[in-house]
């Protein structure tokens, strides 16, 4: 294998010395490649934007800068048959050729654990973007069109693929969208008329018990883009080591996670996702392979790592920082909201049942005023309120510590119980608490797609150290919830101080460094549901939505779990990063071979919608009007 590397290196087009990771990113495109078929050229320095002088929008399925049959032809034979034209799953429940009874009630109704939609080329695990096309139904209406899903999909399993699927899709003016696991909730894995390269087939993996980089000096893993969170736990295993990896056990540990910043039950203790790269191993817009670490093309380095995903290049792996085993310990709570029981009603109420909404509120308001000292001590909370209808509602939470023993946060806890007491709540701290070790195996994992739509803050330290900012937080929450819609809490402290380096000059919004909890409003897109009805729930809860941000007008949101229609979203999602993050892809992508909604530079164009959804991405990609 390693001679056929060193073949493989010197027959590469670019001259310049990189660091290869994996033998897959040896192979890559050479002047045969591009002799055979010039479509696949590089870009070179002076190669003029398609819409600085041509076309003011992206070539589509009709269009007449559409490539020909031919040329996709020839695209495929040169990735060795590689390029994909899917068919959408849920065209099983549609008339036509595709039409499945089977297979239609099965992606109706899918095992919870399926692979089966985390492998599939096309599909996203939201789907509300692609617009009300194809859904998945028993008794569907309309046709199946392939609506926001992309026209071709490039399986990509070497750097040589990458390279051609961008060459090709800047060259022809054709939209490219990314894809690793399809973990999308705005639509940027989305987009009509688009070639996707998908790198969920980027597997590899190697620990490196020494890696020495600039201040750093310790274990590290080299990790392929596909490699998923359940894989690197099971990594985490083998070598007995400690990986800072997704919550999500389908979560891409190489694609956008890190690229947004990416946080994880570790996120308190050492950091974010983007805190732990210590190399990244990239291919740009040109086409070129590079290599982006604190050294290297610095000005890339630093965007890739927080600065968002599909914006500056496609990662096709990552050298991270790894650590000794650490054990983890978890404390759980719950409680709810109930109606009072009929008079004479012999029902026995438990303890956890609450009747009294100022004692509900008033125990969210303890808990989450507590949770400042669970972040601070290295830990992470992950909580729900979900509305049950009736005004009564449910709240679940776990604490979770990193190196803490089982009576060690047993004693940790135990005042914010007799705080729940002083309010009239007689509620036990769990004694019985074991630890396990954070590197922990998983068995092999699978999602199914539900059509969650989230809207995001970043909740400021500052909000916790004033009594009357702090109340205004937990009522504007209060009234979101009453409203009926989820929230979704998350406290974690990612302090600037714990990011170490080269963490602490990473693209991560600044806002994060900040703050005592990211946390969410959810709801979930019914199948079927209209523009105009979309539209009409998207008005609702930004009336909810805008409280939050006048709560907390300073801070920000996090990207991949924010609102694809956040307002001033570029404060919001980069900060005070931004101007340096538009500078930096005005020079690596003049050509703007990577967009997506809401990424740096995105507001230079706009999907022409075919059908209306708020943030849809069923329609041509062109210039905006501005």
């Amino acid at each position: 294998m390693h001679q056929l590397v060193l073949i493989i290196l010197s027959s590469i087009l670019t001259q310049q010395v990189l660091c290869i990771n994996f033998p897959y990113e040896a192979i890559q495109l050479t002047k045969e490649d591009i002799a055979n078929f010039p479509a696949i050229d590089f870009a070179s320095s002076e190669s003029e934007p398609s819409h600085a002088s041509g076309p003011k929008c992206k070539a589509f399925p009709g269009s007449l800068d559409w490539p020909s049959y031919s040329d996709w032809s020839k695209l495929n034979e040169t990735l060795e048959g590689s390029l994909l034209k899917p068919v959408l799953p849920t065209s099983a429940c549609y008339p036509g050729s595709s039409f499945d009874t089977a297979k239609c009630n099965f992606v109706v109704n899918p095992p919870g654990n399926t692979r089966f939609f985390v492998d599939d080329a096309a599909t996203t695990l939201t789907q509300w973007p692609a617009g009300d096309t194809c859904v998945a139904s028993l008794n569907p209406r309309g046709n199946c069109t392939q609506g926001g899903f992309p026209t071709y999909v490039l399986n990509v399993t070497t750097v040589r693929h990458v390279q051609a699927g961008v060459n090709f899709a800047r060259n022809k003016n054709i939209r490219l969208i990314i894809k690793n696991t399809g973990h999308d909730f705005g639509g940027r894995s989305l987009g009509a008329g688009s070639i996707s390269i998908w790198t969920h087939h980027l597997k590899s993996f190697e620990f490196v018990p020494a890696f020495t980089i600039g201040e750093y000096s310790g274990m590290a893993v080299r990790v392929g883009a596909g490699v998923e969170a359940w894989e690197l736990f099971n990594f985490m295993v083998t070598y007995n080591i400690t990986i800072v990896a997704p919550g999500g056990s389908t979560v891409g540990v190489g694609g956008g996670w890190f690229a947004v910043g990416g946080h994880g039950a570790l996120t308190s203790f050492y950091g974010l996702g983007a805190d732990q790269v210590l190399s990244i191993q990239v291919v740009t817009a040109d086409g070129r392979f590079l290599t982006a670490d604190p050294f290297t093309n610095e000005d890339l380095f630093y965007a890739l790592r927080g600065g968002g995903g599909s914006t500056y290049g496609i990662v096709t792996s990552v050298v991270m920082k790894a650590y000794p085993p650490i054990n983890m310990t978890i404390s759980t709570l719950n409680f709810s909201l109930s109606n009072r029981p009929a008079p004479n009603s012999s029902t026995l109420i438990p303890a956890t049942s609450i009747l009294d909404p100022e004692i509900f509120w008033g125990a969210f308001n303890l808990y989450t005023r507590f949770s400042e000292k669970v972040v601070d001590a290295g830990g992470i909370c992950f909580n729900y309120i979900r509305p049950q209808g009736n005004n009564t509602f449910t709240f679940t939470t776990s604490s979770q510590f990193a190196g803490l023993t089982p009576s060690q946060v047993v004693q940790f806890m135990q005042p914010l119980y007799d705080d729940f007491k002083r309010i009239g709540l007689n509620l036990s701290n769990p004694r019985s608490l074991t630890s396990s070790p954070y590197g922990s195996g998983r068995p092999a994992s699978g999602a199914t797609p539900i059509n969650t739509r989230y809207r995001s803050r970043l909740f400021p330290r500052e909000n916790w150290q004033d009594d009357v900012l702090f109340n205004r937080t937990i009522d504007v929450i209060r009234k979101s919830v009453e409203a009926g819609y989820v929230f979704h809490g998350i406290p974690h402290a990612p302090r600037i101080e714990i990011a170490g380096w080269p963490g602490r000059t990473n693209a991560v919004n600044p806002a994060w460094r900040k703050v005592v909890m990211h946390a969410s409003l959810m709801t979930v897109q019914g199948v079927g549901l209209t523009a105009e009805q979309a539209k009409d729930e998207e008005e609702d809860i930004q009336k909810y939505m805008n409280l939050w941000r006048e709560a907390m007008p300073e801070s920000g949101a996090y990207m991949n779990e924010g609102d694809p229609r956040e307002p001033n979203w570029q404060q919001s999602f980069y900060g005070d990063n931004y101007e340096r993050l538009l500078e930096i892809k005005r020079v690596r992508d003049p050509w703007s071979v990577f967009w997506a909604r809401t990424t740096v530079g995105s507001e230079m164009w706009e999907v022409r919608s075919e059908d209306g959804y708020p943030s849809g991405q069923n329609g041509r990609l062109c210039l905006a009007d501005i």
